[in-house]
């Protein structure tokens, strides 16, 4: 009796690991490439604790690493390098956006799963010495009522608004 119970137990936290996958491997991959380590946030575990309990415009809960220090800025052959690295992410993860700046070397990239009740979402944003990852999990319908009316999700995010 105790068996299924334990088996479905593992089976749940198995697939919430696996949506993690993508992320993990992002962040290992930047530090092992570019040979540095993510930047440690205080109060990082709190804010996601408080997101999963409180789930403002709809996230139910996030991840965020920080780079700095790169050790090789982007060029035209470390875009293609990093764009094949991106399309190979685990998971259900599919590309939406990729835009490259030859002004400055910037790179950004959103992936999304499919959607259903809820979808998770992977941006990273690669700048000359500096790189963000973050990983959100958004209710659906939160998400394309923003996508919908930009001007309400332009006021829920401004700081200036605030």
């Amino acid at each position: 009796m105790r068996s299924p119970a334990i088996g479905l137990l593992l089976l749940a936290s198995s697939a919430a690991f696996a949506g993690d996958a993508a992320f993990d491997r992002v962040v290992h991959e930047i530090e092992s490439h570019y040979g540095t380590r993510h930047m440690h946030i205080p109060f990082m575990g709190m804010a996601d604790f408080v997101v999963k309990v409180a789930h403002p415009e709809g996230v139910t809960s996030f991840k965020m690493a920080f780079f700095e220090d790169l050790k090789s800025p982007p060029d035209a052959g470390a875009w293609r390098e990093l764009d094949r690295f991106m399309e190979s992410l685990p998971g259900e993860l599919r590309p939406i956006v990729r835009v490259h700046s030859r002004r400055n070397g910037d790179s950004v990239y959103i992936f999304a799963e499919p959607v259903g009740k809820s979808t998770r979402m992977l941006l990273a944003v690669f700048e000359r010495e500096e790189a963000t990852v973050m990983q959100v999990k958004v209710d659906a319908q939160t998400l394309l009522q923003s996508i919908e009316d930009p001007e309400h999700a332009r006021q829920t995010f401004s700081s200036r608004d605030r």
